[in-house]
Parts: structure tokens; sequence; C-alpha cells
């Protein structure tokens, strides 16, 4: 396996650098394609997403290839879905099992990549693929819980709850939830939506913090709530994208589904509240908008505009919300977007990451969060930013209908 790695990283090394330079991107193509086309082109193989340098199952490759597989859903276009199915092909055995994933390090991002196997499967049948998502359920079985019911977001961060890991898991249940006919398992879905809320609400501002201690024991956490210091935008940003992707699969019918239109809703108020008004775009650190050091972030305000546009469009929020999801998207192209001569696409200064507690300790104060690495074509703005776009396009289409008319 090593020296097989080994020619792949030297082969994909020499032949991404000859495509990057000799691949161009057509400026006549909708912005969803160009930016997915812009990534194969940095990454000829799938793996290599997210700047990795080795084969590695993670929550980053499953958000860009399920955006790609949209794409792919939307213009039909093979090599989007070979770009998808070559990483599942390269991390799935046979048998199902995952390359480098462990069920008992009981760590919730690694279940959001199963969310793109849902098609891989439904497309070529390949037993292995559903026997590999059938595991990532599994993980749900034994998966640690605080007494509420609320999942760990990590076994190394015991009673923790971070609205990131809201995304990373509840999407993925309520399809796996959906599509085996799983109907009890919808009450649990829903439970970790409000219960997280109820633990990261800050009634001060309307916002939610980035994550809640309940043992209280972190030197980060509130030692009254333990919340986390701040409402970091990104962690807002997946916790918005987790509501308006699990609702597709949660009957409407099912108790508290109201009580999660009310926390979308609200979510929705205070992005519309906080949007810049010269940009259209939203902060790093949400609660202190504008204030000194503080800058505007790719991924959440890509976050936002995709969750704003898809929330409108399924009716979970009010139409008037949909010119607060306009103006961002507008600000994401005017102040994030780059294009060079060839066509290839870049999406500007988006935290690399940003999270709490750890080996190298994280306290979580405003001075950490606007210090984090800023970097350039991160999945993490690349990967809503296509997802925002196919909801534009599909707007710019439903309205080219509606004027035919």
């Amino acid at each position: 396996m090593n020296k097989l790695l080994c020619k792949i990283l030297v082969m994909g090394t020499l032949i991404g650098s000859t495509q990057l330079s000799a691949q161009k991107v057509s400026d006549k193509q909708s912005w969803s394609v160009r930016m997915a086309e812009s990534e194969m082109i940095r990454c000829p193989e799938s793996w290599q997403l997210d700047f990795q340098k080795r084969l590695k199952w993670d929550y980053c490759h499953g958000l860009e290839l399920q955006a790609v597989l949209d794409v792919y859903d939307t213009y039909g276009n093979q090599k989007m879905f070979d770009y998808a199915l070559a990483y599942a092909d390269t991390m799935i055995h046979e048998d199902g099992s995952i390359e480098t994933y462990t069920l008992n390090e009981y760590n919730i991002d690694r279940l959001n990549s199963g969310k793109f196997l849902f098609r891989i499967y439904e497309q070529t049948k390949d037993e292995k693929y559903k026997k590999a998502i059938d595991l990532l359920r599994s993980q749900l079985d034994t998966h640690p819980r605080n007494a509420d019911g609320g999942f760990w977001h990590k076994k190394i961060y015991p009673n923790q709850m971070w609205l990131d890991g809201l995304y990373m898991g509840a999407p993925f249940y309520a399809e796996y939830a959906f599509r085996n006919n799983r109907a009890g398992d919808y009450a649990d879905i829903v439970s970790q939506f409000l219960t997280v809320a109820r633990h990261t609400y800050d009634p001060k501002n309307g916002l939610y913090r980035h994550a809640c201690d309940v043992s209280r024991k972190e030197r980060w956490a509130d030692p009254t709530t333990g919340q986390s210091q701040h409402s970091w935008g990104r962690a807002m940003g997946w916790y918005s994208m987790a509501f308006v992707d699990a609702l597709d699969f949660i009957p409407e019918h099912e108790a508290g589904r109201d009580s999660m239109l009310v926390i979308l809703n609200n979510i929705a108020a205070q992005v519309k509240r906080i949007q810049d008004p010269k940009t259209g775009l939203w902060y790093q650190v949400l609660d202190k908008s504008g204030e000194e050091g503080n800058y505007l972030e790719s991924s959440c305000s890509t976050m936002f505009v995709y969750s704003l546009f898809k929330a409108v469009r399924k009716g979970y929020i009010d139409k008037s919300y949909l010119k607060v999801a306009l103006k961002g998207y507008q600000g994401i192209l005017d102040n994030f977007i780059e294009v060079d001569k060839d066509g290839v696409v870049t999406i500007t200064r988006a935290c690399a990451v940003a999270g709490l507690g750890g080996s190298n300790y994280r306290m979580g104060d405003y001075t950490y969060y606007i210090n984090e690495l800023i970097r350039s074509n991160d999945p993490k703005a690349v990967s809503p930013f296509i997802m925002a776009s196919l909801e534009y396009e599909r707007l710019q289409q439903v309205k080219e209908i509606v004027n035919q008319k």
C-alpha cells in the first residue's frame, strides 16, 4: 500500500502540475460548474481534496463530492460522477470497510462522507458501498451521548456538543432513516437539533455559541452555562445547513419538526440582522461583527447563502429572505471569487480550521478565532459556494420559465 501510494502521489503531482497549466475553464458555464471543474484541475485525484497528501476518510471529501454530485445531477456531466466515484472506490474495500476509518474512534465528523455514498450505491449497485453505509450508520448505535441524549462531538471530547457536529451526523442519520424505513429514528434526529440549541443559545443576542460542555469541566466552558465564549461564523453555518438538508427527509408530521423550523427561522432572522450592509457578507466571529481584527469570511458566508436560498425554496422561511441571500451571493462573487487567465476559479478568505480544547489547547476566545490560518480554496468554502450557486441557478431557470409563459 505504501509503495503504491508513493507512486500515486508522484504521478498525481506530475499530472496535476501539467493539467493545472494546460486545462482551461470556460466562462460560458455556470458558476457551479466552473468551480467544480477548477477543483478537479487543482486536485486531479479526488482523494487529494482538502490539500491531502495521503488517503484519508474525511468530512471535507464528503462535503465537496456531494456538491460535485449535485452538479452532476443538475447538468449531467459524467466526469463529475466519475470523480466522486473514484474517491469511493479508492477508500472502500470489498467487505465494506473504509480506509483510515475506525468506528470506535467515535468521531462524528467521519459520518458526513456517508451521504454521498447513497447516490454512489444507487447508481452503481455495488454492494460494498451499501456495506460501508451500514457500517457508518452502526457507529450511531454505540456513539457516546450526554445524559439528555445529545451525541458527543468526539470520544476525545467527552460531554461536548458542537454545532459542527449537527451537520456531520444529522443529515446522514436522517437520510439513512428515510431510505431504510426507520421511522423510529426521526425522534432522535429531531432531538439532536433541539438539544444543541438549548445548550448553545445565547439569549443576549439570539445567536448560538460554537459549543457547550455540559459537564462544565473544560477551561473554555463557562462555569455556569458550559458554553464556549463566542458565536463562530462557520459553526452557525454548519448548523443552518444541517437544518435545510436534514429536513429533506424528516416527515412533516414528526413531533418536534415544528420546533426545528422555529429555530431555523431564528437563525435566518439573526443572519439577516448581522449581514454586513456594505458587502452582504458575514464575519468570522458573529457576535463581534464589525469589530477591530474581525474579518468577512467566505465559508460562513457561502453556508448562510446556501441555507437561505434552500430554506426559501422549500418554504421553511419567509420569501423576504431571498433578498438577503441574493445580496450575500453577489457579495461572494464581488469579494471572494477570483478567476485566473485560464478561467480557473478561486474562492479566498476561508478560515482553515477552528476548534476548542485539544492537545494544543484552544480557549475559543476572540483573539484565537481571528488569528487562525486563512486560506483559499478550502473545501468548506468551495462546497457551499457550489451548492449556493446551484440554488441561484435553479432560481434563474425558474424565472426564465415564468418569463416565457
